[in-house]
């Protein structure tokens, strides 16, 4: 009866053991986009709203220095620039899908940052983090290009990912914590009415 007891106790371990390892490869697979698109406040709600994104963190990516600061960063003294960390489930949203939000958040024609924002620290850039983000990145920018909406050429950058820092806390989720301030510097900036004029939305 031990002999038997032992055996079956081997085929259950045997059994359950494939079955830990297959549900341990089903579970999602999970990647990140940094995108720079101007002021870090303004770019990170349409990602938010987006299915497929899980998480969003603003911060600084471009540059150099530890532990970029804000204050450090906006003096336009180094390479950073404000950028997003999008967390993404591939499965859901792919990283073209992502590029199609991000297209719809910045003027890419405007080379010398977003609007009024303007310097180093605010222009627009895809960072890729492999040779496949790269080819997607190239050819998202060569079809916008191509598709007649902008009459200027598309200045936004594709460079290769660099460490990214988050900002400090009191940026991240800018636009829930300061409703009305946000708004604000939306409207103040000329995002809104760039924004309903090429995409017929606030």
């Amino acid at each position: 009866m031990k002999k038997l007891a032992s055996i079956i106790s081997l085929l259950l371990f045997a059994a359950i053991v494939p079955l830990g390892l297959a549900q341990e490869e089903k579970k999602p697979e999970i990647r990140q986009a940094v995108l720079a698109g101007g002021c870090f406040w303004c770019i990170q709600p349409a990602f938010d709203k987006a299915p497929g994104v899980i998480n969003t963190v603003v911060g600084y990516s471009g540059g150099t220095e530890p532990t970029p600061t804000y204050e450090l960063v906006t003096s336009e003294k180094t390479k950073y620039r404000e950028a997003l960390e999008v967390t993404y489930d591939p499965a859901k949203i792919s990283f073209d899908q992502l590029l199609d939000i991000y297209w719809n958040q910045i003027d890419p024609t405007q080379a010398d940052g977003q609007f009024t924002d303007v310097g180093p620290s605010y222009r627009a850039a895809i960072f890729y983090g492999n040779e496949e983000e790269k080819r997607i990145a190239e050819a998202s920018k060569a079809k916008l290009a191509k598709s007649g909406k902008f009459d200027k050429p598309i200045a936004t950058g594709i460079l290769p990912a660099m460490k990214f820092y988050p900002a400090e806390d009191y940026h991240q989720k800018y636009y829930r914590k300061n409703e009305k301030d946000f708004e604000a510097f939306e409207e103040g900036s000329g995002r809104n009415r760039f924004h309903k004029k090429m995409h017929g939305k606030e």
